[in-house]
């Protein structure tokens, strides 16, 4: 298991969200996609876009602008490509009453300022990309 994090960056508490924005500059994704606060850890391995996150809590964060509630939990792990979330886990987004967890983010290339999230149930919910911009 621990082999997906072998030549990983790993940055601690401050240092850790840091590095977490600057992927998600690098990799054109809206830095507001990770709401996260007490960071323990983070870590991102270059070569296969590896990512993980360990926060001291699970937290909700309420996107306005898309009238969205996220549960993000205390462990979060994906992959990242330019564009794009793979394989997330530790991330679901309320649908009424239930919490399906989200699978996958993408930005439109070229952009159009939307961005899907997409279950494993195979439910994908599009919205304005601003809405998840650092500080929503």
């Amino acid at each position: 298991m621990e082999d997906k994090k072998a030549g990983a960056i790993v940055k601690a508490g401050e240092e850790g969200m840091k590095l977490a924005l600057s992927v998600m500059e690098e990799f054109d994704l809206p830095l507001g996609l990770l709401p996260l606060s007490d960071v323990i850890e983070v870590g991102f391995v270059r070569e296969t876009g590896y990512i993980w996150l360990t926060q001291k809590n699970k937290i909700e964060h309420n996107f306005k602008l898309a009238s969205k509630l996220v549960s993000y939990d205390r462990e979060i792990t994906s992959y990242v490509e330019p564009k794009r979330v793979r394989k997330l886990k530790g991330v679901k987004a309320k649908e009424l009453l239930l919490w399906p967890p989200v699978n996958e983010i993408a930005v439109d290339d070229p952009p159009t300022g939307k961005i899907h999230f997409k279950s494993l149930a195979g439910i994908t919910k599009t919205f304005p990309a601003e809405a998840f911009a650092a500080g929503q």
